[in-house]
């Protein structure tokens, strides 16, 4: 198996993804916690292709400003589909969730405090370890609380592996829908679906290009947009026209966020609080 790599900061990982566009390339990243750099990967089948994914992510790499090497290099194929594996661990996320790993399952020994999610996110962004997941993941966490007793619906934007929709679902909120632009993360996200018996749907939708998102005009109770700060702004718009009563935005490196923030304030959003964990700011916004 042939793979096309470079080695950057986390700070540039979100963004990476965010503007990668390799049509059927698929990219991935993976961070050993005892190394400083986040390696981002393509894995390909016909080694003839990576001229072309190395020009595609040399691209993306310069829309997020960073430089850095990008090598070529081939991996046996019994390894690179579970290279991610050894850094995707159980762990427990506020009171009431813990994220298992499906290849940990049958070890886990739960003592039946708190819902428990199976992922595999194979090649899509989600595991629950990078800090914007998390943010997100308290937050719904604490919301499901306060909001699912008399029903509350919850769409997530830029769904990934559908570990937000599948930990809301399990967490009481119905009913549950998401969309990403990457098709394959969608298939991933409905396959997680099935692997927690969640009523959770996952559909192929992009942002910014006037058509109608799953749901049609229907607004959740609650929205969360894990998605890029610049992104955010950039369609507040449509992101705050979906939101019934709160909105989770991620994906925003912290000096990014008085933009985001300033942008929905706007729109008649207020903050409710702010999480900060590492170079990301996840914000609670409330309507009215």
């Amino acid at each position: 198996m042939t793979f096309v790599s470079c080695s950057i900061p986390e700070q540039f990982v979100n963004p990476l993804f965010e503007v990668f566009d390799g049509g059927d390339f698929a990219l991935s990243s993976y961070r050993d916690i005892e190394e400083p750099l986040t390696q981002m990967r393509v894995y390909l089948a016909d080694p003839a292709q990576a001229g072309d994914a190395e020009r595609c992510l040399r691209d993306a790499m310069r829309v997020v400003g960073v430089d850095a090497p990008v090598t070529v290099g081939e991996l046996a194929d019994e390894d690179w589909r579970f290279s991610y594996r050894r850094h995707f661990k159980t762990e427990p996320i506020g009171r009431r969730l813990v994220i298992v790993p499906e290849w940990e399952l049958a070890d886990w020994k739960g003592d039946g405090s708190r819902e428990t999610v199976v992922m595999d996110p194979g090649l899509a962004f989600g595991t629950g370890r990078h800090e914007t997941t998390k943010a997100c993941l308290q937050y719904i966490d604490e919301l499901s609380g306060e909001m699912t007793r008399g029903g509350a619906s919850f769409l997530d934007m830029g769904c990934g592996s559908g570990i937000l929709g599948i930990a809301a679902a399990k967490l009481g909120f119905s009913p549950v829908l998401g969309f990403d632009v990457d098709r394959e993360a969608v298939s991933v996200a409905t396959e997680n679906a099935a692997r927690n018996a969640a009523r959770a749907s996952f559909f192929h939708f992009a942002l910014g290009r006037g058509q109608t998102p799953p749901g049609g005009a229907v607004r959740y109770d609650v929205v969360a947009a894990n998605i890029l700060g610049p992104l955010l702004v950039r369609f507040a718009d449509e992101v705050s026209s979906a939101v019934g009563s709160r909105l989770i935005v991620s994906g925003i490196l912290s000096e990014l966020y008085p933009d985001v923030l300033a942008a929905y304030e706007a729109r008649g959003l207020r903050e409710v609080s702010r999480r900060t964990l590492g170079e990301w700011t996840t914000g609670l916004l409330a309507r009215g």
